[in-house]
C-alpha cells in the first residue's frame, strides 16, 4: 500500500486506464457472453434438437392396427420436425444475439483504450487548426 501512495497521480491513472479497467471490462464482457448463451439456452437447444416440440408425442397402439400405427408415427414425426424448426429459429436468433454482444463488447473495449488518445488528438486538432 505504501508503494501505491508514493506513485504520482499520472502513473496511477495510467495503471487504472490501461490495466485495471480493461481487465474489468473483459470480465463484464465475459458475463454478457455467458448471459447471452444462457438466455437462449444454446447448449440445451443443440442437445435436444430433434426432441418433440413441447414433449408432444403420442403412444403407439397396443394391438396391430396399421392405420393407427402410421397416424401415430406421422404425428410424432411432425412434432419432432416442428421442434427442430423452432429450435433452428431460436439457435439463429441466439447466435445473432451472441454476435451482437461480441461486436458491442469489442467496440466498447477498443473505445475505452482509445479514448485518451482521441481526447489528446481532439485537443491538438482544435489548437492547431
Amino acid at each position: 500500500m505504501k508503494a501505491v501512495r508514493e506513485q504520482n497521480i499520472f502513473s496511477l491513472w495510467f495503471f487504472w486506464q490501461f490495466y485495471e479497467a480493461p481487465r474489468f471490462l473483459l470480465q463484464i464482457w465475459k458475463n454478457y457472453l455467458m448471459f447471452a448463451a444462457n438466455l437462449f439456452s444454446l447448449p440445451l437447444l443443440l442437445k435436444t434438437f430433434f426432441a418433440p416440440w413441447r414433449r408432444y408425442n403420442w403412444r403407439y397402439p397396443k394391438g396391430f392396427d396399421i392405420a393407427e400405427f402410421f397416424n401415430t408415427f406421422i404425428s410424432n414425426t411432425f412434432s419432432r420436425i416442428l421442434g427442430a424448426l423452432v429450435r433452428i429459429v431460436l439457435i439463429i436468433i441466439g447466435i445473432l444475439f451472441q454476435i451482437l454482444v461480441i461486436i458491442t463488447g469489442l467496440v466498447i473495449f477498443i473505445g475505452w483504450i482509445l479514448v485518451p488518445f482521441i481526447i489528446i488528438f481532439g485537443i491538438l486538432f482544435v489548437l492547431l487548426f
